[in-house]
Order: C-alpha cells, then structure tokens, then sequence
C-alpha cells in the first residue's frame, strides 16, 4: 500500500503508469481504452477509408474524416466489418484498432455544405475519402486538442471514441477510385437508386455504396445532399433489397423446409425458410434477459413502415437473404433468429457485421427437413433458450401452423 499524499510528485508518476480502472502497474486488460489519447493538435495518417456523417441535431450534424494517429499505408482492417468477419476478430482486438481512429470532424448544415467557402473545401476532401478504394494519408489540423475520450453514440457503425473539431483536412496523396464509382458521382441525371444498382452490379461492397451514399454524391445534382450515416446504412440495404424482392416475388417456392445458420461475436442466427408466398420476420433476443427482444415482420405486400422494433439489423438480414434467394430463383417465407450473447457482444459493432454474419449463413449448405416440429427442433440443439421465447412472438409460425396446404391435398 503506498503512503504518497495527493500532493506528492512521486505519487502522480506512479499513478500515470497504473490504469485508470483498476489501478494495477502495466494493466494490458483496460489499456487499449486510453491508448492514443494525447493532447494534439494536428496529426497525419491513413484513413482506412471511413467517414461518419451524425443524425443528432439534424440537419446541422457533426461531418467528418476518421483516421489513425501516426499509422500509414494499408489501414483498412481499423474500419472494414467485411474483414474483421473474414479474419474473425475477437471483440478486444475490434476495440482495439477502433480506440486508435480519431474523428476529426465539423458541424455542417446537411442542406446548405456547399454554400461556405471552408465547407466546400472541407467537403470535398471528405468525400474524396469516401470515394477511395484504398486508404489514403491526410494531415489534419484540429482546433481543440484532444484531451479525453468522446464517443459517438451510435450503434449503426462500430465505436467512435476520439472526436476533435477539425480546423482543416488536407489529403496527403491523390485518392484511387473505382471507373464505376467516378462515372456515376460525375452523372447528376441519374437518380440515386439506379446509381446504387448499378454500383452493385459491378461488385461495388455494400459498405462502399453507404459511404458514397452518406457523403452526398448520389442522385441527381439538384437533390444532392449529406446523408446521416445511420440512414444511409438502412437506405442501401432497403434499396437493393426491394430490386431483388420484384424478381423474387414472381419466382417458384422452395419445394421443402431449409434450414441456415452462423454465429460471431456472440450473434447467433437461425434462417428458417418455409415453403410458401414471400413473408420475412426477425426476431431478436437477449440471452440474458429474454424480456428483451425486439421483433418486425413483412407479408408478401411491401412494407410502408419503418421497422421500429428490430431497426437496421432487420433490412442488412433482409437484403443477405434476398441475395440468396436471387441466385436460386426462388422465394419463400423466412422467419430469422437471433440469439444474442452480451457477454460477448459488449458493445455494438454496427449493421455491417451483422449483414455479414447473415451473408456468412447463405453461403453453406442448407439443411433440408420434410417436417417443421424437426426443423424447430434442430434449431433447439444450437441455441440456448427454450424454442418457445421465439415461436410465441413469430406471426408466420403461427400462420404457417394454421395452414392447410394445396400440397397435401394432392398427395392424397
């Protein structure tokens, strides 16, 4: 135990070498929270790349570049939920390179960027950065050094937990940006949602469109305007989505009960497809409080309204699932599971994960069942709360259960 007053000098050293949360010597555990936290100024490194545009106060939010202090070259693992799935990151190594981004960013007026002479050449760096295809080095210069920790409340996107208002921003190498992207950011006669299809078609990443999308370099030149990140997100999966649904609802149904499944990061999913009219339900819970749960559905008709419950989870498994059923050309009802860990999953790590984890799903093979009760049962061997939580809630089991279907009747 050691006796230094608070007025000692000695006693503040050795207090910067203990952690902040636990107070031992060298804590590796509580480290990665405070890592990088400096009083600067001004610093340079690659944006992986990644921007954030906010929604609180809109419409004049907080805009801006996010990049490591000091790290060059390739830094695309700091941002990408893409690679972080592939190499599948464990949360604390997530943490980790997130703690190491800082946001440097302004207050914009989403309808009226263009019309300051700081905000045109502030603008134009950041969505230079979002139409990179690879990370590109930048100086920044910030108007208040960063002291502590600010974080981004927001769980779309992964943490943000250092933000500092910029002064300014200038791009230290040219950006490489995709022809497709460059063709169609240059055409302002092309609406936004056939600019998204089109970038799709030639293998643009979801991620990429939500980012050009967010920047405001989508749709026609009149209508043009920043898109708040979280919306942007939603906007991209709703959009591409509903293509593929007007296709899909003129296929055949699947002839038999699939089964799919993936799990990270403490995110448990269950895709059941059913043989029937296109139907799309998810269903949410908290392993550890089952009062917990969040729940949206969708018949055959077009949703009109948001799904309030579920939020932007329920359009990322929405769209992995249409992608699926595009490329068998079939359609059916699906009723999604979701068993979520907190133990695990501490903290949000944004839409995008969970798009890939339900992506992760489709690419196996399906289980094939004859029966629902052992397509249910199934299911019941990999999560660990009862079935039940989850089929009381589902308004397609119960209509699935009701039915008496034209196929049983010809096998008479």
């Amino acid at each position: 135990m050691y006796s230094y007053s608070y007025k000692s000098i000695s006693f503040l050293l050795i207090m910067e070498e203990r952690c902040k949360i636990c107070g031992k010597e060298g804590c590796k555990k509580h480290s990665a929270l405070f890592e990088g936290v400096k009083k600067i100024t001004e610093f340079s490194g690659s944006s992986p790349p990644e921007i954030f545009v906010g929604r609180w106060n809109y419409p004049n939010v907080y805009t801006g570049i996010l990049s490591p202090q000091n790290q060059f070259g390739d830094t695309e693992l700091f941002s990408s939920q893409e690679l972080w799935h592939q190499k599948k990151l464990k949360m604390q190594e997530i943490i980790n390179l997130r703690t190491k981004l800082i946001y440097g960013r302004a207050r914009t007026n989403v309808k009226k960027a263009l019309e300051y002479s700081w905000n045109k050449s502030f603008l134009k760096t950041m969505q230079e950065v979002a139409m990179a295809s690879h990370s590109i080095a930048a100086e920044f210069k910030l108007l208040k050094p960063i002291i502590e920790k600010h974080k981004e409340k927001e769980s779309y996107v992964p943490i943000i937990k250092n933000a500092a208002l910029v002064k300014s921003v200038r791009l230290e190498e040219n950006p490489i940006i995709e022809r497709k992207i460059d063709y169609l950011v240059n055409d302002t006669d092309v609406k936004s949602t056939t600019a998204m299809l089109e970038l799709e078609k030639t293998n643009i990443k979801t991620s990429t469109i939500i980012k050009i999308l967010s920047a405001g370099l989508l749709g026609l030149g009149s209508r043009r305007k920043l898109v708040p990140t979280r919306w942007a997100i939603t906007a991209v999966d709703d959009t591409l989505s509903k293509a593929k649904l007007k296709r899909i609802k003129e296929s055949p149904e699947i002839s038999e009960i699939l089964l799919f499944n993936a799990e990270y990061l403490g995110n448990h999913y269950e895709f059941l497809l059913l043989p029937d009219k296109w139907s799309f339900e998810v269903i949410e819970i908290n392993q550890r409080n089952p009062n917990l749960f969040w729940h949206d559905y969708e018949t055959f008709f077009p949703r009109k309204t948001y799904a309030e419950s579920v939020t932007g989870a329920y359009y990322a498994n929405r769209l992995a699932l249409c992608e699926y059923l595009e490329k068998i050309r079939r359609q059916a009802s699906c009723v999604v599971f979701r068993e979520i860990d907190p133990s695990i999953y501490s903290q949000s790590m944004g839409v995008g994960i969970l798009r890939q984890i339900s992506r992760e799903a489709f690419i196996k093979t399906p289980e094939k069942f004859s029966c629902l009760n052992e397509a249910l049962a199934r299911i019941q061997s990999r999560i660990k709360l009862p079935l039940s939580f989850f089929a009381e809630k589902s308004a397609i089991l119960k209509n699935y259960k009701k039915q008496t279907r034209i196929d049983s009747w010809i096998s008479l």
